[in-house]
């Protein structure tokens, strides 16, 4: 590229070169998202509709930028870990946020029709997004850890909540006094003694969020082969191995998983 002498100003440019072997995690959260739900008339407590979006949205996310390894959803977030050696931009954090919040966003937009057939995008969701490093494994599985015990914690409240509200005719401030102060154990006993809903019985999707990570998938495609003139214009199956971001809906506080998956920590990544 050619020299001027306006390119002094590149100098002004701030250095945001993530830390050298570090994780890094670029963490998306919707922007008002509790208005957005209401205007576009989501299910409470859960819309299983959005949070299958939003799933999809972060599989084109990892299928676009490979060098994720591991990705986590919950609610209107999704945390995307990069490979702890990637040299990806040169480790600029701003080009990790801004690359995974732009193909996250317009995804959201694509797909929306597919999930929610009835109700029409009114307005265009937005996303903030932060990057932060994380120096060791423990210390990303303990932030993997927090996300998920705060889909526990959350989902608990939200469903005990909205059964005051729906089935017992609570306005929000009354059903929120009710909560006031109680304790996991207690938000139990009221969804059980009240409204005989076991909590431990509730979708996977909703207690644990959705973790994603890359497995090797068959799929089944059909087209066509070059076959003898008389058979022409023949198609078949052809099953095809590829490498894809499945979701999974598991605990991962716990060691079973990591043991299961050791390939998603392993140094050389």
């Amino acid at each position: 590229m050619a020299k001027s002498k306006f390119e002094y100003v590149r100098d002004f440019e701030a250095d945001d070169t993530c830390l050298a072997h570090c994780w890094v995690v670029v963490r998306l959260d919707g922007r008002n998202f509790h208005r957005f739900a209401e205007k576009h008339n989501f299910a409470k407590p859960n819309d299983s509709r959005a949070l299958h979006l939003m799933t999809k949205c972060a599989q084109t996310v990892m299928e676009e930028l490979e060098d994720i390894v591991i990705a986590y959803g919950q609610s209107d977030e999704y945390s995307f870990v990069f490979k702890r050696k990637t040299n990806w931009f040169k480790r600029r954090a701003s080009k990790f946020m801004t690359h995974v919040a732009s193909q996250f966003a317009s995804s959201y937009v694509f797909y929306w029709r597919n999930y929610f057939e009835d109700q029409p995008l009114l307005y265009p969701p937005g996303f903030d997004g932060r990057v932060v490093v994380y120096p060791s494994n423990q210390t990303l599985k303990d932030y993997l850890s927090w996300r998920q015990a705060d889909c526990h914690i959350n989902n608990l409240y939200n469903t005990v909540f909205w059964a005051l509200i729906q089935q017992s005719g609570l306005t929000p401030v009354e059903a929120q006094g009710r909560l006031q102060g109680t304790l996991a154990a207690d938000k139990n006993e009221i969804l059980f003694s009240e409204f005989n809903i076991n909590y431990n019985n509730e979708p996977l999707i909703y207690r644990k969020g959705t973790v994603l990570i890359w497995q090797k998938v068959d799929e089944v495609m059909t087209k066509e082969i070059k076959l003898p003139t008389e058979m022409e214009g023949k198609k078949m199956a052809v099953t095809r191995t590829r490498t894809k971001p499945v979701p999974l809906h598991c605990d991962i506080i716990g060691d079973a998983f990591w043991k299961e998956h050791p390939e998603i920590l392993d140094e050389d990544s």
